[in-house]
């Protein structure tokens, strides 16, 4: 069977964008990293596609006189290499609704914090100034509006006595690296059908299984 063709957008060093690379180097995963474009020259993303053999293109957003021009661009790069499904790993700039659409349920994100909590920049911040004794991120469907769509996967972390924005974005770190492959995981094998706001897998809303307890790093 044909493995499922991805993209992946970065713009930065590419942390969870190796945790991709590592999940879709399992023998018989049934998904492949066909290529990855960033936004940025020189980050160290590509450097990481680079060494595991994956395709890359750099994309420079300030080459185009506006964001759709833009997206426009990566759409047509994507669809000329084949490209079936796209994830966002640290891609600093926002799609345009024209973009999410052409790709409908068909692009994922990860978000610093448990959705929907704590949507936009600073999430970590944001949480120690709420005082939650839990922290997180999440795996989405993406939408148009900013950190929305229907929920994937979940990761909770604790909030523990002395965090600062450092060590909290730390311990969330860790929990992206858990988070993500296994969304990409459920993706691939066809587990994941959408039902208006809704994700499901086999057909059944998350359970209590679908949050990844990290232990206190």
């Amino acid at each position: 069977m044909a493995r499922l063709k991805v993209g992946v957008l970065v713009s930065g060093n590419g942390s969870n964008l190796q945790t991709l690379i590592d999940l879709c180097a399992t023998p018989g995963f049934p998904a492949e990293i066909a290529l990855v474009i960033s936004n940025k020259p020189g980050v160290m993303a590509l450097e990481r596609a680079a060494r595991a053999g994956i395709a890359t293109q750099v994309i420079p957003h300030r080459d185009f006189p506006d964001r759709l021009a833009f997206d426009q661009a990566i759409d047509a790069v994507f669809r000329a290499n084949g490209i079936e499904f796209i994830c966002l790993a640290g891609f600093l700039r926002v799609l345009s609704e024209m973009f999410v659409e052409l790709w409908h349920n068909k692009i994922i994100n990860i978000h610093p914090s448990l959705l929907p909590s704590f949507k936009g920049l600073h999430t970590h911040a944001q949480a120690l100034a709420a005082g939650v004794r839990f922290h997180g991120c999440t795996v989405h469907i993406v939408r148009p509006v900013l950190d929305d769509g229907p929920i994937l996967v979940q990761a909770a972390v604790p909030v523990l006595a002395g965090d600062d924005e450092q060590s909290l974005a730390a311990r969330v770190l860790k929990a992206e690296h858990q988070a993500y492959p296994l969304a990409l995981k459920l993706i691939a094998q066809g587990r994941v059908q959408i039902d208006g706001t809704r994700a499901l897998i086999d057909g059944k809303a998350p359970g209590p299984a679908a949050l990844l307890m990290n232990p206190q790093e």
